[in-house]
């Protein structure tokens, strides 16, 4: 089965992936530290443990439009790797119209498909992505510690296709910054968004200011402490074989990232807090 988090249709997507330019990486990195290490209090372990050379981090997703997922983790790669080590992000192609095509790929945002993510691991290249995509990081506050790609496994077979290593992160945190009470399915199809412009969810939330809300406006995330744990390299072919199970590499993945996020679930003392 495809996974439909890398799946897009822009024709010239192939060539973002170039354009990232480390100069402005470094120009805009003291902001997002702000940001993730001020309002967020990001707390980042086990950066140490990706490899040298192309692998691809497979994360949870979390905090909905505002999710902060992509800075904490870019931050503390960046902190300390150098921002000449290229990392980029697999992500959703509503984020490439209009102006801010350009922001996006020089910070080394591309457009999520298989084919960009093969030649940037190929190249060296460390890429990020979320499996769950939309479905995860709209998900109900009361499955805010799941792990649930909603059956999507193409992230293993792009690995494999690469021959790089997964390396596993789990995060927490970042659903706290506003309650989620719903996908919103339903009202996304009620309003063809999922014809026009394939958002399949118009997520119910509520936050501040502007309590409940559709995703827009959005509300201000509040000051939740995010922790994010970098988990040790999945070596496909050398731990399963060289002709893998990919539902089986899937399940050992999401296993372990459930086990490592019950783990920092039980020692977080407070929401938001941490």
């Amino acid at each position: 089965m495809a996974d439909k988090a890398i799946v897009v249709n822009e024709p010239d997507s192939a060539s973002l992936w170039t354009q990232r330019d480390p100069t402005w990486v470094a120009r805009v990195l003291p902001l997002l530290k702000v940001a993730v290490k001020a309002w967020f209090r990001s707390d980042v372990r086990g950066v140490d443990k990706i490899p040298e050379g192309g692998a691809l981090l497979v994360s949870n997703h979390s905090g909905g439009v505002m999710a902060m997922d992509v800075p904490v983790i870019a931050v503390a790669f960046w902190d300390h790797f150098g921002t000449e080590r290229p990392l980029y992000v697999l992500a959703h192609d509503i984020l490439f119209l209009g102006p801010a095509k350009e922001v996006f790929s020089r910070t080394g945002f591309v457009p999520a498909n298989r084919k960009n993510a093969q030649d940037i691991l190929q190249s060296g290249g460390v890429t990020i992505v979320f499996p769950g995509g939309d479905y995860d990081v709209f998900r109900p506050t009361t499955s805010a510690n799941r792990i649930d790609f909603e059956g999507r496994t193409g992230y293993v077979r792009t690995a494999l296709e690469a021959g790089v290593p997964l390396v596993p992160v789990v995060s927490i945190g970042g659903h706290e910054a506003q309650l989620f009470l719903s996908r919103g399915e339903g009202l996304a199809k009620l309003l063809q968004l999922d014809r026009l412009t394939r958002m399949k969810f118009v997520p119910v939330t509520f936050g501040f200011p502007f309590g409940f809300s559709l995703g827009l406006p959005p509300n201000l995330p509040l000051p939740t402490k995010i922790a994010t744990r970098v988990l040790d390299p999945v070596h496909i072919t050398e731990e399963f074989g060289d002709d893998p199970d990919i539902e089986e590499v899937d399940r050992v993945v999401r296993d372990r990232m459930q086990q490592a996020l019950d783990e920092m679930a039980r020692t977080r003392r407070f929401p938001v807090i941490g």
